[in-house]
Formats: structure tokens, C-alpha cells, sequence
């Protein structure tokens, strides 16, 4: 079993910066990958970026070069730098410990806060 703790959300205006962090405990062993999703009011869940242990990143094309995804395995915790911020980018953003089989893993999810951008 994986908790997440979410935290950074709130509301910022149109080109600002938020950054979200998450930290992890439990078992540790499947939280090699992490992601942070997002969900727009009446839109799907969405991968947003996504982080291996090793510190390999994907960010999905929407948010590149806006946001970066990064974490500290000493710490426990990932974080999602948001730079150049969009009222497209308001979501409550997730973050995520993928399921892997082979471990018997997830997934996991955080509570997911909102981040509300204004024009």
C-alpha cells in the first residue's frame, strides 16, 4: 500500500507559476514510476508527466516547456513545476503511483488539488 499527500494547489493568474508536491510513503517499491495527472471539469483524466526512478521524464505535449517534473527519492517526493500558466491548465491535478503487475502495485492516487488558473 502507497499514501500520497498532495500539496501546492490555489489560484493564480494567467502566465504565473504553482508548483505541486507530492510526497509518498508505504511501499516504497512501487512507487519506481510516478505520474501527475489532471481533470478538467466535464473532460477525461490525463496524463500530465511522468517520472522513472532513474529520473527519466515525459511531459505530454500539452504543458512542454511549461511544466517539469522532478523528484527526491531521499525525500520521498516528486514535484510539478508549472511555469507560463493557462486558464486551459485549471484541473484538479492527481498525483499517481501506476499499478505494475509484476509487484503487485497499485495504482495509487493522491486527493487531488485544484489548481485554478485566471485569465
Amino acid at each position: 500500500q502507497v499514501t500520497l499527500v498532495e500539496s501546492g494547489g490555489g489560484l493564480v493568474q494567467a502566465g504565473g507559476s504553482l508548483r505541486l508536491s507530492c510526497g509518498y510513503s508505504g511501499d516504497i517499491s512501487c512507487t519506481s514510476s510516478m505520474g501527475w495527472y489532471r481533470q478538467a471539469a466535464g473532460k477525461e483524466r490525463e496524463l500530465v508527466a511522468g517520472i522513472t526512478n532513474g529520473g527519466n521524464t515525459y511531459v505530454a505535449d500539452s504543458v512542454k516547456g511549461r511544466f517539469t517534473m522532478s523528484r527526491d527519492n531521499e525525500k520521498n517526493t516528486v514535484f510539478l513545476q508549472m511555469n507560463s500558466l493557462k486558464p486551459e491548465d485549471t484541473a484538479v491535478y492527481y498525483c499517481s503511483a501506476p499499478s505494475d503487475r509484476s509487484l503487485g502495485c497499485g495504482p495509487y492516487w493522491g486527493q487531488g488539488p485544484q489548481v485554478t488558473v485566471s485569465s
